[in-house]
């Protein structure tokens, strides 16, 4: 584990290769699990409030569920997470001509219509967080869906922490991600080293 600030970064995050490869799974993340999404506290709001937007980017069968069940529910562990549709789809996913899983709020939030991309698990998947009282985990998590993006990382060199920069600045800052990447850097450059 990396220890920076009050978080704890698996070595997995900066060791294994990861890229997505969307033509391979068709979003097979999004369809495939046994719950839905982790939500922060903060995100049941947003979801709330951006719903209305996102609605007509769902399919018939997915509204029918949320109309019974609603926009997010508590896991077997208590915490709060998206519903899913009984074939295991979350409700918010939406699906395009080639037959690729969408989010819809993501859909949304890059045709300008809102200003909240999605639930930050989500963006940061395969990575999850844990929050414990005293710093926050930050672990990369195997799925068996995921083999075609380990493959395509490893054909492009591209680490985990790399492919999520993004996500990884908007779930903790700017000053952590660059503090992690230096980090990193630093830990690979020693494991390739040649050994005495």
């Amino acid at each position: 584990m990396l220890e920076i600030g009050n978080t704890l970064v698996s070595l997995d995050v900066v060791e294994k290769k990861f890229v997505c490869d969307l033509d391979k799974c068709k979003g097979a993340c999004c369809i495939d699990g046994d719950s839905g999404a982790p939500l922060e506290d903060d995100e049941l709001r947003l979801l709330k409030k951006f719903f209305p937007k996102i609605k007509k980017y769902l399919p018939t069968e997915h509204l029918k569920v949320i109309d019974q069940k609603g926009l997010y529910e508590k896991d077997a562990d208590g915490d709060w997470v998206t519903v899913c549709h009984p074939s295991g789809a979350c409700v918010f996913v939406t699906y395009d001509d080639k037959g690729l899983a969408r989010c819809a709020f993501q859909l949304a939030y890059e045709k300008g219509e809102i200003n909240w991309e999605k639930p930050i698990s989500c963006h940061l998947y395969p990575v999850r967080l844990a929050h414990y009282p005293e710093f926050t985990a930050v672990n990369y998590t195997y799925r068996s869906i995921c083999r075609v993006a380990e493959i395509k990382g490893q054909m492009l060199g591209v680490h985990v922490f790399e492919f999520l920069e993004r996500p990884l600045r908007r779930a903790f800052d700017d000053q952590w991600y660059e503090q992690l990447k230096n980090i990193a850097h630093e830990w690979l450059k020693q494991k390739d080293a040649p050994q005495h």
